[in-house]
């Protein structure tokens, strides 16, 4: 299938979770994957802002990214950073810029770091995070494909807060932070049940929600309570 044809398959996809019952998380996961699988990425993730001006991880195509976007807010150094105070694209940023995130970033395999801005009505509401293997710039196509993808999840939130009267970001962020609370801790107990490892665990959970149309959260809860059976998650 083309670059072309996958796009727009998946800006059809993502246009779909909205139409359904909106799962905030899982939206922005579908999202993250589909960066890596679209532009020349390693890895990508998603923060959203609190109405404290604090941004949380959201979303992360893989395990390695994710504790590198914590590092990133635990240390306050690095392109998401920069990116979420002046509200443009950092880009092709020489990483020895901030010492300790371009260690960070070597450790898990990353020579290249990028960020571009979730903008709602001018505030920054949030930043998409872009990791690269190799230390060849980003190219401009790609950047230009990155930062459409980074609207569709601000159209998204932007949609789900018309949805639900205008629902203020702050709920909608903290209902997102408990369903990752959620899913962190049933792909735990998957993992251990099923004798998986957490990322297989979860690709598990979320296999079973795009087959049964169900959300992430809801498949997770079951999963905890014990009402989804494992073997319903290990059928493909």
């Amino acid at each position: 299938m083309s670059r072309e044809r996958r796009l727009t398959q998946v800006f059809i996809e993502l246009a779909d979770t909205l139409v359904a019952e909106f799962d905030l998380v899982d939206f922005l996961g579908r999202l993250a994957e589909a960066t890596v699988e679209l532009l020349d990425v390693d890895a990508a993730g998603l923060m959203l802002t609190d109405d404290h001006g604090v941004l949380h991880v959201m979303a992360s195509s893989d395990d390695q990214a994710e504790l590198l976007e914590l590092f990133e807010l635990q240390h306050d150094q690095g392109p998401c950073p920069e990116c979420f105070r002046t509200g443009t694209p950092v880009l092709n940023v020489d990483l020895d810029r901030w010492p300790e995130f371009a260690s960070a970033a070597a450790a898990g395999g990353y020579q290249s770091a990028h960020a571009l801005p979730l903008r709602l009505r001018g505030q920054v509401i949030g930043v998409m995070n872009l990791f690269r293997s190799c230390p060849a710039p980003l190219g401009a196509e790609d950047a230009a494909l990155g930062q459409a993808l980074a609207d569709m999840a601000t159209i998204g939130l932007l949609h789900e807060r018309e949805v639900r009267g205008h629902q203020l970001l702050a709920e909608q962020l903290q209902h997102a932070l408990s369903s990752r609370v959620v899913i962190e801790q049933a792909k735990g107990m998957l993992a251990e049940r099923a004798g998986l490892t957490p990322p297989d665990a979860f690709t598990a959970m979320r296999t079973y929600a795009r087959r049964t149309g169900c959300g992430l959260t809801a498949v997770a809860t079951g999963v905890l309570n014990g009402t989804l059976r494992t073997s319903s998650l290990m059928t493909s």
